[in-house]
């Protein structure tokens, strides 16, 4: 198929598919009539046109991703099952002074969010506790809420096993330790000055009794094995792989699940990653076929209008990403499609890819957790429903400190690049598309 030039209409099934979400479509179906628009806008032969959706969908980094998504599917899924969910929860809780209940929470949803990768588990898991402990030590319930979804929101943008770290880093073809460094040095001033704030402004009236806490340190091991192998640079599907085993003979030495539930909890957790392993297919397949149509470059070419170097090109991909967050309510999605966009913006304005990365990790969790609309927000309330405590997410916005410290100090680390020392210290060699650290394994791989 011939490369056209800039053609903003090619970027109309975006745009639909968008649209169609919004108006209550379920996303993969709403991505399905986008794709087949593509393929109406575009010439040549279906067979054709095929060929380059398959490129796309094909494509090296897409299928691991989908391969990482399938292992952390796994994992989280046979972790819960044999109990390491509620014991993560419950030693948190058993180590939190009573007096400093809603800092507590908020670190404890920041560590299980972290060791889980799943901003959605976390509040599922923590809010019905800790609104049943708060109820009793008359905390500010709104308050309470925006703690857990701050923390919540935490992990979602550092964990190893996230997939909005995993749709980042292997987007822009870099390793996740070094995207969690770069997070983590922004995300954690923005964690202390939450805590702080919790600290003065949420402390009980009455200092509440906690009741029953149970946990088993050897159910709380899985985690900490995932959380400490990816930090020291193993592959991440290696860490997976060691993580679904771990889980596995905890939970069978312990009698929590047997060997079948053990296999079958591995089988449901890669079926409930269904919906990113579709999204991410789809989408890789439909971006290369707007590619090829022109709308990257005519899209490139608009950011440009107010990209004038480095920093403004920064603030072009965290606006790219948080629009289209905004729009879908899925900061994975978000990331997914803005991915090939944001790595020609790297190219043309010479960002990092880890810097690259780091962005679209950042912003696309700062908006997902301030959204009204957005599940993180919705779901809390929910729960929060079922102890009788009418709360509209509109109400926990003002108290997500978290996720509005986060974006102040995004801004201030493009502005100041404090975050950036081992970006600094092993700089990108654009010719090999890897860290300079890594020329070498990348001539010898390639016979040079």
């Amino acid at each position: 198929m011939e490369i056209k030039k800039a053609n903003g209409w090619s970027l109309t099934p975006f745009v639909v598919m968008m649209v169609l979400f919004l108006c209550g479509f379920p996303m993969v179906s709403a991505t399905l009539c986008a794709v087949a628009m593509t393929f109406a806008f575009g010439k040549g032969k279906v067979s054709e046109k095929f060929s380059v959706f398959a490129k796309g969908a094909g494509e090296e980094g897409v299928l691991i991703m989908l391969m990482i998504f399938a292992l952390s599917g796994a994992f989280s899924s046979v972790a819960t099952a044999m109990g390491g969910r509620d014991s993560v929860v419950n030693l948190g809780l058993s180590l939190v002074p009573p007096s400093l209940l809603l800092a507590g929470l908020f670190i404890i949803s920041c560590l299980m969010s972290t060791a889980c990768g799943t901003s959605m588990g976390t509040i599922a898991a923590v809010t019905p506790i800790a609104v049943g402990v708060a109820e009793k030590a008359n905390l500010n319930m709104v308050m309470l809420l925006g703690a857990v979804v701050g923390g919540a929101m935490f992990g979602d943008n550092l964990s190893f096993i996230s997939d909005t770290t995993i749709a980042a880093a292997r987007g822009q073809n870099v390793e996740m330790k070094d995207k969690f460094r770069l997070n983590f040095l922004i995300a954690l001033p923005a964690a202390i000055l939450t805590i702080v704030a919790l600290c003065i402004f949420g402390r009980p009236e009455v200092v509440p009794t906690m009741g029953d806490l149970s946990y088993n340190l050897l159910k709380v091991i899985p985690y900490l094995a995932v959380l400490v192998l990816a930090m020291i640079g193993m592959d991440v599907m290696v860490v997976m792989a060691l993580g679904i085993a771990v889980a596995g003979l905890v939970g069978v030495v312990t009698g929590s699940i047997t060997i079948i539930e053990f296999a079958e909890n591995i089988w449901s957790g890669i079926t409930g990653m269904d919906q990113s392993f579709y999204l991410a297919f789809l989408i890789g397949g439909m971006t290369e076929m707007i590619k090829e149509q022109g709308g990257l470059v005519w899209l490139v070419n608009k950011l440009q209008g107010f990209m004038k170097g480095n920093k403004s090109a920064q603030f072009g991909i965290a606006a790219l990403v948080s629009v289209l967050d905004a729009a879908t309510t899925n900061n994975t999605v978000a990331i997914i499609i803005a991915n090939p966009i944001a790595n020609n913006v790297s190219r043309e304005y010479n960002i990092d890819p880890r810097r690259t990365a780091s962005l679209l990790d950042l912003w696309s969790c700062v908006i997902q957790g301030i959204l009204p609309h957005g599940g993180q927000t919705l779901l809390a309330c929910t729960l929060a429903a079922t102890y009788g405590l009418n709360i509209s997410p509109v109400d926990i916005i003002p108290y997500l400190w978290y996720c509005f410290l986060l974006g102040v100090f995004a801004i201030l680390s493009t502005f100041i690049p404090f975050a950036d020392g081992a970006c600094r210290k092993d700089p990108w060699n654009w010719e090999y598309d890897c860290a300079e650290s890594k020329v070498a394994e990348k001539k010898a791989a390639l016979g040079k």
